[in-house]
């Protein structure tokens, strides 16, 4: 949720902090299970890094290497349309100043700190539910699959968005976080070049890093150019550069990936159904489920030390994230159980 006040949006509530979880539910028992975030249980393997990676300066080599093995993973036609960040929060705020203040739109009900960081750069933030109102921005934000709905977008669709949004002198943005996990098809990284379309990726995810902090945009090469140098030299970790270029670049793991979480997604799915819990919607490392007692049932599953994503502006909804082992799945099947019959 985001919090206008003074002319300032802040950030008040996220999935994935467990200290949250531990002031609402003191008496939970331990370990906690973290199903809020949409983060890949089953990590990237790490290895052993070169010590330079830590006590050396990133050579401006390594970044490129990292972008020319991004554009390969990531479909865009050169290295010179991405540039990696460390992380793709601190992108927000600099992509949404690419153009002038004014009005932003952004697709929603999705992740608020895009209404956030649009706010930061001085543009009037709306969210709509209505695509169509997209065309009327200075800056249009869709992410695509959404978060938490899992909604996609057709290609064709932002393409023309795109279009008419350039044609005045506008900018799309997308956000592909989850489109590691989504139709590849859909993604707009190989249409950048020559338009006003900024692309963010998370590496951590779909990795199942979210520590590296990685990410990348990928824009038009003089787009990519500003950015670039918004952000200086040595932005991303040597420790980031040398995990980027190692998972991005192993296709094998990322294929065998795709296939496991897309089989304990069907596996969520069916416990979630044999408790009346019905998904609506969501993408293969999350679920988007709405249900009338979606209050009581954080509230239970916290209670036995299951933090799963609840959402203040839609109290009937909840977001669950995957298991990580059958120790969780367990222990997620018994609260569900428990829940059902009145038991806690």
């Amino acid at each position: 949720m985001v919090s206008e006040g003074d002319g300032k949006a802040a950030v008040t509530d996220h999935g994935g902090s467990l200290d949250r979880a531990r002031a609402l539910f003191p008496d939970a028992p331990q370990p906690w299970i973290d199903l809020s975030t949409g983060i890949n249980p089953h990590p990237y393997p790490l290895f052993e890094l070169p010590a330079t990676a830590f006590s050396r300066l990133p050579e401006p080599s390594r970044n490129r290497d990292l972008a020319h093995v991004a554009a390969a993973a990531y479909g865009a036609a050169s290295a010179s349309n991405v540039i990696p960040a460390p992380g793709t929060q601190i992108l927000l705020p600099r992509v949404a100043s690419l153009v002038q203040p004014g009005r932003a739109v952004v697709l929603g009900p999705t992740y608020a700190e895009h209404r956030r960081a649009c706010a930061i750069a001085g543009h009037a933030v709306e969210e709509t539910g209505d695509f169509d109102r997209l065309a009327e921005a200075d800056i249009a934000v869709v992410v695509n699959p959404n978060n938490p709905s899992g909604r996609v977008v057709a290609r064709q669709d932002l393409l023309d968005l795109a279009s008419r949004l350039a044609s005045r002198g506008g900018l799309l943005v997308i956000d592909e976080a989850f489109m590691d996990v989504g139709p590849l098809q859909e993604s707009l990284a190989g249409d950048v070049e020559g338009s006003g379309i900024v692309v963010l990726k998370s590496f951590g995810k779909f990795f199942g890093l979210a520590g590296v902090r990685l990410g990348f945009a990928i824009t038009s090469s003089e787009t990519a150019a500003r950015l670039d140098d918004q952000l200086g030299p040595w932005a991303v970790a040597g420790p980031a550069l040398e995990i980027g270029i190692r998972a991005l670049a192993d296709k094998h793991w990322q294929e065998t990936m795709r296939q496991r979480l897309a089989e304990a997604t069907l596996r969520l799915d069916a416990l979630l159904s044999h408790h009346d819990i019905p998904v609506m919607g969501g993408t293969s490392l999350f679920r988007y489920a709405h249900l009338p007692a979606a209050g009581s049932l954080f509230e239970a599953l916290g209670r036995h030390g299951i933090l799963v994503r609840n959402f203040l502006e839609r109290p009937d909804h909840l977001r669950f994230g995957l298991p990580a082992d059958e120790t969780e799945w367990d222990r997620i099947g018994q609260a569900l159980r428990a829940w059902r019959d009145g038991q806690i």
